[in-house]
């Protein structure tokens, strides 16, 4: 996928993923659409990339908030690649708790339209928006990037929601690579590990401490960088398709 001259969209854009993704689309010559709701983070990153990015507030659960990014990132140029890699709030409470209360199924809906309608939605709106572009030598006219979980394979302790959030994620990918190969827009998921992001709410040590030493190789948490550079790996290669790429030091969840 030739990035030079074409726009990107990056949803969730100014979280810990979303920013090192943003940074390595706009270095490889994209003009970057950061879409979020964290409205200061996202400012401050268009503000540091110098015109090569722009910040839209976008909200997953609106199909108008979403219609608004992607048209955002169409008046920048051919839209050409989209990552959906947006977070939100995960509970980590089991089925029943200890007085033998429910996981309440509002925040099992929640959780539910957050990471897999929300990405429902960034996708189809996305992939719309693509096959109206020129085709190049290749045929292609797009690719987007869509974030799964490791514990979309290998759910823990109180992620039911999450797990099968990111599961269903897993289970859209090929379908819709299959759905949008006439079109030439391809659809891969990347399934991180354990990443060291904002959202652990720690120092790195502290979480490196915690988190890295049950990473067989290399024996630590990943870095939000090594996820971009997966982006640009995908985006670079036509004949990634349809795949989720596991990236996570080879870490199996027991």
């Amino acid at each position: 996928m030739e990035l030079a001259g074409s726009s990107a969209l990056v949803v969730g854009g100014a979280g810990g993923f979303g920013s090192a993704t943003v940074r390595r689309l706009a270095r490889a010559g994209a003009r970057v659409v950061i879409a979020d709701m964290a409205d200061d983070r996202g400012k401050e990153l268009a503000d540091e990339l110098d015109g090569r990015a722009v910040y839209v507030r976008t909200d997953v659960t609106s199909e108008e908030s979403v219609d608004a990014a992607v048209e955002a990132a169409t008046g920048l140029g051919p839209l050409r690649t989209t990552v959906i890699v947006h977070g939100g709030p995960v509970a980590g409470k089991r089925l029943v708790n200890k007085e033998g209360k429910a996981y309440p199924v509002e925040t099992f809906r929640r959780t539910i339209e957050i990471y897999l309608i929300g990405t429902f939605t960034v996708l189809s709106k996305a992939a719309a928006a693509m096959t109206r572009n020129e085709p190049l030598d290749s045929g292609q006219r797009g690719v987007i990037i869509t974030t799964a979980s490791i514990a979309g394979y290998e759910g823990q302790v109180g992620q039911t929601d999450y797990s099968a959030a990111k599961g269903g994620v897993i289970g859209l990918n090929l379908t819709a690579a299959r759905d949008l190969a006439p079109a030439g827009v391809r659809v891969v998921s990347i399934a991180p590990g354990v990443f060291f992001t904002p959202a652990y709410r720690m120092e790195e040590e502290q979480a490196q401490a915690m988190w890295g030493k049950g990473v067989p190789n290399p024996k630590r948490m990943g870095s939000t960088d090594e996820y971009a550079r997966l982006v640009l790996a995908i985006a670079d290669n036509d004949y990634l398709n349809g795949e989720v790429i596991r990236i996570d030091g080879a870490l199996r969840f027991s």
